[in-house]
């Protein structure tokens, strides 16, 4: 008999007695269709284990060497004790809560010098737990109206627009170009002038755009590079409107791809706070990422800090600090590879680099130019990450993927996840970060029978 109980819910805690809440007296973010996006991808992959799945955006496992964690972590004890640091301080440095800005935040910068060519201090940095916690504190210190608004590129990664509606900020998407129209993403992408068009229609209606997001490398969900020539562009209008960029480019340094200069690299103004993290290049489980919140903030008494001071503020009611055994791993990589984190990445560049042009290939034989015309179907063309986007003739949502599950064995991530404000439903994205070359053309060959079922169908 079935009880009605959810999923994963305790049927002790949802039996008779208790106080039963409303939902609508809960916050309004908690039943925003995006909290459940990611719930529905892990149960449909729960449900169908022999599926292959282009879902999961995360690094390879077998890429990493449990050893590693322990060559990191004594790395970074043998620095502490060559920098003079006592054995009751060095326990403390892996025992003890540590400051909420950071352990190795000097060793961050001097890897930021060393590999993206952005010089900033210490001291205008602070680590954080994964770059999510980067970005709610960035969002939350930075949005105080009411009519404050943050713009993101649409698609745009989920963990933003999620953030942001979590503190009571409306995303407002500005459409991103990713047509399957060539060579590669270079030819797609944010337009300044749409970005420009959308400050002027939120000012119109007495709103106040505080920043914009943007993933410059291979982003996701759209594997979309921005040009360099963009990227100047869009510093010059944050210029002109007093609006702040939110960079974050966590793929960059695990592409083979001629890496162009980071917005926070190119910065003179100071405005960008750039948004790091060391899931791809170290490894997920250390949950460390950062912030460089170099912008400086006077009170009323003309006293002057960095913006990092106030995240590190919020950051003290929030996390209290990150985990000093995952900071001690990722400051050991830091100290392994002298700051160069991308020559750390070399042979994981190759690998990355490697699933992706597989899948372009099997796409490329499976689908041939007059197939895929007869179908309706194309794809954009990434020069690495994680991603790229498949657009298709019909309707693409939770139905279809629990079709293409169920009776094709391919799982995927409908691309109408990423649009703040409606979107995308004829688009797929495929990560081909987590698979094999076998894997990949299986997938591809499921992927391509159930195209061409729905499509026959719509």
């Amino acid at each position: 008999m079935n009880s009605g109980t959810p999923a994963g819910a305790s049927s002790l805690a949802l039996s008779g007695g208790g106080t039963d809440l409303r939902r609508e007296d809960l916050h309004p973010s908690v039943s925003d269709p995006v909290m459940d996006t990611m719930n529905f991808l892990n149960e449909i992959t729960l449900r169908y284990p022999e599926a292959i799945s282009f879902a999961p955006g995360r690094p390879y496992d077998g890429l990493f060497d449990v050893e590693q964690i322990f060559s990191y972590v004594r790395r970074y004890l043998d620095h502490l004790a060559q920098q003079g640091e006592s054995p009751a301080r060095i326990r403390e440095a892996l025992f003890q809560y540590g400051p909420t800005a950071g352990r190795i935040r000097e060793l961050i910068a001097g890897s930021l010098r060393a590999d993206e060519g952005i010089d900033v201090l210490a001291e205008s940095i602070v680590v954080t737990v994964g770059c999510q916690e980067a970005m709610f504190l960035t969002l939350r210190v930075l949005f105080s109206r009411p009519e404050d608004v943050l713009l993101v590129s649409s698609p745009s990664y989920v963990g933003i627009t999620g953030a942001a509606r979590l503190l009571g900020i409306e995303p407002v998407g500005v459409n991103e170009c990713i047509e399957p129209v060539g060579v590669n993403e270079h030819e797609g992408g944010l337009s300044c002038a749409d970005v420009e068009a959308a400050v002027a229609v939120e000012l119109a209606a007495g709103h106040r755009p505080r920043a914009i997001y943007v993933t410059p490398d291979h982003s996701n969900p759209s594997g979309v590079t921005m040009p360099l020539r963009t990227r100047h562009e869009l510093l010059d209008l944050a210029a002109r409107h007093d609006l702040l960029i939110l960079e974050d480019s966590p793929y960059r340094l695990v592409s083979q791809a001629i890496r162009l200069p980071t917005l926070k690299s190119l910065d003179r103004g100071r405005r960008v706070v750039h948004l790091g993290s060391y899931s791809k290049t170290v490894f997920p489980g250390a949950r460390v990422g950062f912030a460089v919140a170099d912008q400086t903030v006077v009170d009323a008494a003309g006293r002057s800090g960095f913006l990092a001071d106030e995240l590190a503020k919020v950051k003290s009611m929030v996390t209290v600090n990150t985990s000093p055994l995952g900071q001690a791993a990722v400051a050991g990589a830091l100290l392994e590879s002298a700051g160069r984190i991308s020559d750390l990445n070399n042979e994981t560049a190759k690998y990355y680099d490697d699933t992706l042009r597989t899948t372009l290939r099997c796409l490329d034989r499976i689908l041939p130019p007059a197939r895929r015309a007869r179908l309706g179907v194309g794809w954009n063309r990434p020069s690495g990450g994680f991603f790229l986007t498949v657009k298709v003739p019909f309707r693409v949502d939770n139905a279809a993927l629990a079709r293409s599950a169920q009776d094709f064995g391919v799982i995927w991530t409908p691309m109408s996840y990423f649009y703040p404000q409606g979107g995308g439903e004829r688009g797929i994205r495929l990560s081909t970060s987590y698979l094999t070359h076998d894997e990949i053309e299986s997938g591809i060959e499921r992927l391509a029978a159930f195209i061409a079922s729905a499509s026959e169908a719509s």
